[in-house]
């Protein structure tokens, strides 16, 4: 069940601060991370566990990798030095991704689901429920790294801790709108809380491999603690949106 489009009928905002955030998004990926080929920056600006745990700043070397299919060696450079204090990775990585699928997948969740909450919180409620709902995803990852005790030195970057926060909100404030979902070969439209309560399940039985040991390399933590955060922090946001409305209506009249 992958979601597509959703209604939109309702909107009256130009959503501009989600349209600022996906090129800001594409921009970073092609420009300065030079389509992931720019390893060297895409480390430097990761969030690592560690780093934020510590508040140091960790430089590593270079590895030597063998594919043991192909038998080929490549290199992997370490963790590279960061001219940021490392707690304000949170936020860099909110705008890397690791390649064009990532990048692409994220993009088309936040152009879906974003702009509705854009729309009913305003432009500058938006983008400060975005930023922390994000920021809050990637400690979720850092916190969860540590109490697991592994991955505390492997960079984690990528929007979707940020959007999950998004669709979290948009659960809380939309549950019965009409999401188009691509179900096998058809385009059906599901409840938004079916789309998004089936999404955030598989987020949760996939994090259960973690618990393990075992990764996939998605920061499942990430993606969960970014889910509840916008359904938390959303109506705190959305709060005297009812009076807002009201005023309008007698300024109209």
């Amino acid at each position: 069940m992958f979601p597509i489009s959703d209604d939109n009928s309702d909107r009256h905002l130009t959503p501009i601060v989600n349209y600022i955030f996906i090129a800001i998004n594409i921009f970073v990926f092609i420009f300065l991370q030079g389509m992931g080929g720019n390893l060297l920056f895409t480390y430097a600006f990761s969030t690592v566990p560690a780093e934020v745990l510590t508040g140091t700043d960790i430089i590593t070397s270079s590895q030597v990798f063998t594919d043991p299919n192909t038998g080929q060696t490549f290199e992997m450079p370490g963790l590279q030095p960061t001219p940021i204090h490392p707690w304000l990775t949170t936020i860099t990585s909110m705008f890397m991704h690791g390649g064009w699928g990532h990048l692409l997948g994220n993009m088309l969740f936040l152009w879906i689901f974003g702009d509705n909450i854009e729309n009913r919180l305003g432009h500058t409620r938006y983008f400060a429920f975005y930023m922390i709902c994000g920021i809050l995803a990637s400690l979720s990852h850092v916190f969860a790294s540590s109490f697991l005790g592994h991955s505390l030195e492997i960079p984690s970057l990528g929007a979707s801790g940020a959007i999950s926060g998004v669709m979290g909100g948009y659960l809380i404030l939309f549950p019965r709108r009409k999401v188009n979902v691509l179900l096998l070969r058809f385009i059906v439209a599901v409840p938004a809380l079916v789309a998004l309560g089936i999404w955030i399940l598989f987020q949760i039985i996939s994090s259960v491999g973690m618990l393990g040991g075992q990764s996939d390399g998605v920061a499942y933590a990430a993606h969960i603690g970014g889910f509840i955060a916008g359904m938390l922090l959303v109506k705190v946001f959305d709060k005297g949106h009812g009076f807002v409305e009201q005023g309008l209506s007698k300024r109209v009249r």
